[in-house]
């Protein structure tokens, strides 16, 4: 998909809205560059317009290299520029052409001179579709000779559209789209009018936006991209209204500068994609990390039974102590917290006492009791200290509650990996509580409530929260390693 057309710096409409479009439609934009505009939501600055010579020679390297299935004009600018791309088009047409004739502004200004405007019927005789808005749909009934009316509506266009579009279109036996985006009333319709006069008219609720720049930049690129893929115009201007009305009610929550504001080219990619998760993308990151974990040979001594026992006992006196701090910040997030989640912080820190007297001290049986902390559970501890100090003062614990989470989502993952260990294996409690189904839930459960305070954070915070979480991922790899630092083999 090629747009030969100027630019818009701050994206919503020009070459730059085009690409965004083709984009959204599954398309491989490309663009040649006929002006340079310095131009904001609130209006144009300047523009400048590169050499005739060059603009050639963009559009020569595009087709001498790549095979181009249809082609969108915009802001041609001059009559020079119109006649250079009239040239290459005749050279090396492909077989859809849409042109957007950008000839008059939103505000009513012309935009071209008369030279330019007679340079641009040259263009028509070789496009499949034309796009102008209501203003230019009227210049261009005067240059095809045609004669006003009563102003009287057919399906929400008026005739003098209408009768407008079917000059336009027997003039230069060329489709033309009469858009309704100008007019008032509930909806927004558009009349798609051929040579022979036929019209079908497309409904669509009007949107309550001023955010509407690059709107026909934006339609007549999505029209392109369509048709070159269905092969019928009927099916893309039909289906490009639809995503035209998504990107509008989507424009407002962009808030992009400070006039009238682009559409949202990705509403509808958007809603078609599941909502991405933070927690998601953190575990993602740390994949590397996970798969070395469930390689160390603690594990994998844990798995296939093994592991030297005492070895394992020196393992769980370490996770004494990580369990006895590890309480102590789940209630500290269970006190920052309200409602449903209090509850759950509250009971996972209840659930740390529980575990390390039904499950280490019982395999320990007073052993290692007086094993002092080792270096690497000290490192977690102190990793986990900050993060709740980074939340103290404020009351937050979102950076504390995304530094925890490795510890219920890696055990958790570990337990589906090792799954049930069989009749007589030494570590089968270990095992089994490893891939319990209430652990499982609930590290579920842990990684939902710190999705919901990363939703809700800031970028800086959110950063944050990531770094504690993937810097808790390596600990845990850490802590499995251990075993080999504690003077037994594994």
């Amino acid at each position: 998909m090629l747009s030969i057309a100027g630019t818009d710096p701050t994206g919503g409409a020009g070459v730059q809205a085009d690409l965004k479009s083709i984009a959204a439609h599954d398309g491989y934009g490309m663009a040649v560059v006929t002006a340079l505009v310095a131009q904001d939501t609130v209006g144009v600055r300047s523009v400048h317009v590169p050499d005739a010579v060059f603009l050639r020679q963009q559009l020569d390297a595009v087709s001498d290299d790549v095979t181009i299935d249809a082609v969108k004009t915009g802001m041609l600018g001059t009559a020079e520029v119109v006649r250079v791309v009239v040239d290459w088009l005749r050279a090396h047409r492909p077989a859809w052409v849409v042109v957007d004739p950008v000839m008059v502004a939103t505000s009513g200004d012309r935009l071209l001179d008369t030279d330019a405007e007679s340079a641009m019927t040259e263009l028509f005789a070789l496009a499949d579709l034309v796009t102008p808005n209501r203003d230019e749909l009227r210049v261009l009934a005067q240059l095809a000779g045609a004669a006003s009316t009563d102003g009287t509506t057919i399906d929400g266009i008026t005739t003098d559209g209408i009768n407008a579009a079917r000059a336009v279109a027997r003039r230069w036996d060329v489709r033309v789209l009469a858009k309704g985006g100008h007019d008032d009333g509930p909806s927004s319709d558009d009349a798609l009018v051929a040579p022979d006069g036929s019209v079908r008219v497309f409904t669509g609720p009007r949107v309550a936006t001023t955010n509407t720049h690059g709107t026909g930049c934006s339609l007549s690129s999505a029209i392109a991209t369509l048709v070159a893929r269905h092969g019928d115009w009927e099916l893309a201007v039909g289906s490009a209204k639809t995503w035209l009305t998504a990107a509008l009610r989507g424009a407002d929550a962009l808030q992009v500068g400070r006039g009238h504001g682009p559409i949202d080219h990705n509403a509808l990619v958007r809603a078609a994609l599941p909502t991405p998760r933070w927690t998601d993308a953190w575990w993602v990151d740390a994949a590397e990390v996970l798969d070395e974990t469930l390689d160390c040979r603690f594990l994998r001594g844990l798995a296939d039974g093994t592991l030297d026992p005492e070895v394992f006992a020196g393992y769980l006196a370490q996770d004494v102590h990580y369990l006895r701090a590890y309480e102590q910040h789940l209630a500290t997030i269970a006190a920052g917290s309200t409602g449903e989640a209090a509850a759950f912080w509250r009971t996972a820190s209840e659930g740390c006492a529980a575990e390390a007297r039904d499950l280490h001290h019982r395999r320990l049986a007073g052993s290692h009791s007086d094993d002092p902390v080792h270096p690497v559970c000290a490192g977690y501890l102190a990793h986990l200290a900050d993060a709740a100090r980074q939340g103290a003062g404020t009351g937050d614990v979102s950076v504390l509650a995304a530094a925890v989470l490795p510890c219920f989502r890696v055990y958790a993952w570990v337990g589906e990996r090792l799954g049930t260990a069989p009749v007589g294996h030494p570590f089968a409690d270990w095992i089994t509580a490893y891939g319990d189904p209430g652990f499982a839930a609930s590290s579920v459960r842990a990684t939902e409530l710190v999705e919901e305070l990363a939703r809700r954070a800031d970028p800086e915070l959110r950063g944050r929260m990531a770094r504690a979480f993937r810097q808790s991922v390596a600990q845990e790899l850490a802590f499995f390693q251990m075993p080999e630092q504690l003077g037994e083999p594994v």
